[in-house]
């Protein structure tokens, strides 16, 4: 019988990722790379299925926020980690892992980035914003202009200090993004690892830093220069600009490879838009509302009528019910339903990615004036989330 425990020592935690890495078909950390993953393991958030001694499965949440429609920034559970022993797949381990972890979240909302597209929904998880691989042909790319303010470069000790703090200034900019936890930092700036390479720029305005870029840049066999862009925040349209301008004016660059919102303008930029290429649009957010009668009154609405939509979560039955949504928010109510849905796909609306009629005339759920549901739910940005975990 599958039995699901809460880990709280170093060689649980070695032993969770060491599992968590093959089912990825990963290798186990080494003993240099351990250091720096330690510090992303502890605080009671940590599960693993056990047959018996053995441990056959892993998950695990870190402490997050998550920025909504509107604006406002609520708790939030980013859950990583997710695994199953390859023998002991297709056994019920993962629906026990999953209904643990959801049934004992304090956070209202959760989010995961998903290895298949088949698994999460099943769970109530639903894709809920995508993400456009852009690459630019650095040779051609030119922004009319001069900078309107300084681009400073950081060693990195100072970028290890400072980037912390800025993103946690300017980068919850638009639905979908997300605050980074200690752990997050301490391995993303672990210059044993993958990050010998890498070059920190910020930006300074009138009023201060206001933006910063990070990339790196490596060599192939034929002697091109392909520079990747990991780390990119901005406060304002002049920082963005102008760090834009400082990569595609490098020496020694052919391409540059981004990850960017669907609505970003960067071909704008250019005085040739076709320097900007999309390589691939990809699912990214994958969203549980654990708490629905909190997630809903969380954001605002546009629109002028409401509508009233009937929930259905067979994992949280508290969250199954009627719920009036109208420009003023969000209230719980008996009225009949306008529109049926289950809680995965409310989740797949509720930053704005996709629409109540798209998944109407898909005829995965059922009801009427999904022309009114989908204007009190539109946002004014897609929602884009910068952060891996």
């Amino acid at each position: 019988m599958t039995e699901i425990r809460v880990l709280t020592d170093e060689s649980q935690y070695r032993a969770h990722n060491t599992l968590f890495r093959r089912a990825m078909h990963w290798g186990p950390p080494t003993d240099e790379q351990w250091p720096a993953v330690l510090p992303s393991y502890g605080d009671g958030r940590v599960l693993a299925a056990f047959e018996g001694d053995e441990m056959v499965g892993t998950t695990q949440s870190f402490d997050s926020t998550l920025v909504v429609p509107g604006g406002a920034v609520v708790p939030h559970a980013a859950v990583s980690r997710v695994g199953v022993r390859a023998d002991y797949t297709r056994r019920g381990v993962l629906s026990a892992l999953m209904r643990e972890q959801l049934s004992t979240l304090q956070q209202p909302v959760a989010t995961l980035r998903a290895s298949e597209g088949r698994i999460y929904g099943r769970f109530g998880y639903g894709l809920a914003g995508r993400v456009r691989f852009l690459r630019i042909d650095a040779r051609k790319a030119v922004i009319p202009g001069s900078p309107a303010g300084r681009v400073r470069m950081l060693d990195p000790d100072t970028a290890d200090k400072l980037l912390p703090e800025l993103h946690s200034e300017f980068g919850l900019n638009r639905p979908g993004q997300i605050s980074r936890w200690p752990g997050w930092w301490a391995r993303e700036l672990d210059r044993k690892g993958n990050g010998e390479n890498r070059v920190t720029v910020v930006h300074s305005g009138p009023d201060g830093d206001d933006g910063y870029v990070r990339y790196k840049v490596t060599e192939d066999k034929d002697f091109k220069h392909h520079m990747e862009v990991e780390d990119f925040a901005w406060a304002g349209a002049d920082a963005w600009r102008d760090l834009w301008i400082y990569l595609t004016r490098l020496d020694l660059v052919d391409t540059i490879e981004v990850d960017a919102a669907l609505d970003d303008p960067l071909n704008w930029l250019f005085e040739d838009p076709r320097v900007v290429c999309t390589k691939d649009v990809f699912d990214q957010i994958w969203l549980r509302l654990v708490d629905v009668p909190r997630m809903l009154a969380a954001r605002t609405y546009s629109g002028t009528e409401s509508v009233v939509i009937e929930v259905h979560d067979g994992l949280l039955p508290a969250n199954s019910g009627r719920y009036r949504i109208s420009p003023d928010g969000a209230e719980r109510v008996e009225a009949q339903a306008d529109i049926t849905v289950p809680v995965d796909l409310l989740g797949a609306v509720y930053l704005g990615d996709t629409r109540f009629s798209d998944l109407a005339a898909a005829k995965r759920i059922e009801g009427t004036r999904f022309a009114e549901a989908d204007a009190l739910f539109a946002g004014p940005v897609a929602p884009l989330c910068s952060t891996f975990f």
